[in-house]
């Protein structure tokens, strides 16, 4: 006889997968967006320096031949030119042509960057795409699992579909698992080898004009350290540290924080009741939802303040997010399903998916209010109260 409460553990099992599935590619789509917009704002840059260094290279070409004329005119008439003129017709040709070499090695590094910045937007314009197909895939099979399998109990007959659904979605997501790591691998590789080929330059730099080197040296330090806040932000899109380390409040206190830094937006964070620790599970839905609605914030509404409220109750956990922002028609966008919908489409599915319940209030010109309560089982809490 099959035992019907060790189904009902499969079924959690298999949505705690999906879910965290979900969440992994939501963050590396959400920082793919982010890196095609820096990586775009990039190449710009560099193709208005290529224009640049193109003229300065025609300039330094012209004054190095008109260096070169005089410099044969003097060596063929030297008894008619003093030593001096001889030597500063030397001086002049050697000078423009060690700055054309600096030029042009510098032009070939920008070539070689703009080409690396063009094939990096076209990887990442394949890996938004894809994952984009992919969360709307997850968020179906989430929806299949919480409206047909969650009466899988009730048909055992139906187990041998359910575990061969339960072994697709596992395999699916040790696949992605390894798409993410090879997106990630490429990303900071590739900034790093940028590194590398500035490095090498320097070094051929040394040889041919030191005192250019300082100035390359600082721009190298810049490149890395944007590289190394690049990989801490994916490592942190993944999952916060800090709330496996300090737990929910802590980390949502850090996070705010940051968020206030870096958008000039005020957050005000509220505890009300007797925090008590929760499962992991929870807690990182609680935190991805005020995440989520923070951004949505600083995307879309145009607010200076938002106010951020929690609730520990016995039995549940109450959240509002508020803020003071332009508001929006939530029908019209929920229709679009695009933009701003797909991020409430995920908090309404991710608060579903805990049986909790999920709303958004808001008025053009009068700011919005995301509200959503999640029961918390015995099962949720880690310690208890």
């Amino acid at each position: 006889m099959i035992d019907v409460s060790y189904l009902d553990k499969i079924i959690q099992k298999v949505k705690q997968v999906v879910e965290k599935s979900k969440e992994e590619i939501y963050g590396l789509s959400e920082n793919a967006r982010q890196e095609y917009e820096r990586a775009k704002r990039e190449l710009e840059q560099v193709k208005t320096e290529i224009k640049e260094i193109i003229e300065e290279v025609d300039r330094l070409e012209k004054e190095y031949i008109k260096a070169r004329i005089r410099l044969v005119e003097v060596s063929r008439n030297f008894r008619l030119f003093k030593e001096e003129d001889i030597k500063n017709a030397y001086e002049e040709a050697h000078s423009k042509q060690i700055e054309l070499i600096n030029k042009r090695e510098k032009e070939k590094l920008l070539r070689n960057t703009r080409e690396h910045l063009q094939r990096y937007l076209k990887n990442l314009e394949m890996t938004i795409k894809r994952s984009e197909e992919l969360i709307i895939n997850i968020s179906m099979v989430i929806k299949i699992l919480n409206n047909e399998l969650s009466t899988l109990s009730d048909k055992i007959g139906e187990l041998q579909q359910f575990q061969a659904l339960g072994l697709s979605v596992i395999t699916a997501q040790e696949e992605e698992r390894k798409r993410i790591a090879r997106e990630i691998h490429d990303g900071p590789a590739q900034s790093l080898a940028n590194i590398v080929m500035r490095a090498e330059y320097i070094l051929k730099l040394m040889e041919v004009n030191p005192s250019l080197v300082k100035d390359e040296l600082l721009t190298l330090m810049e490149l890395v350290r944007k590289s190394l806040a690049d990989v801490r932000k994916i490592i942190f899109d993944l999952r916060p540290m800090s709330l496996d380390d300090l737990g929910l409040i802590p980390a949502l206190r850090r996070y705010i924080e940051q968020f206030t830094k870096n958008y000039g937006i005020f957050v005000e964070l509220t505890v009300l009741g007797k925090e008590y620790a929760l499962d992991s599970t929870l807690a990182i839905a609680i935190f991805r939802i005020i995440q989520e609605s923070l951004n949505n914030v600083r995307k879309y509404a145009g607010a200076t303040e938002v106010v951020v409220k929690l609730e520990y109750l016995p039995d549940r956990i109450n959240g509002t997010i508020r803020d003071n922002g332009c508001g929006f028609d939530v029908e019209k966008v929920l229709a679009d399903k695009e933009g701003t919908a797909f991020g409430i489409m995920g908090m309404r599915e991710r608060v579903q998916l805990l049986k909790g319940k999920f709303e958004i209030r808001s008025k053009i010109g009068r700011g919005t209010e995301v509200m959503f309560f999640i029961p918390v089982k015995k099962d949720n809490k880690s310690g208890g109260n």
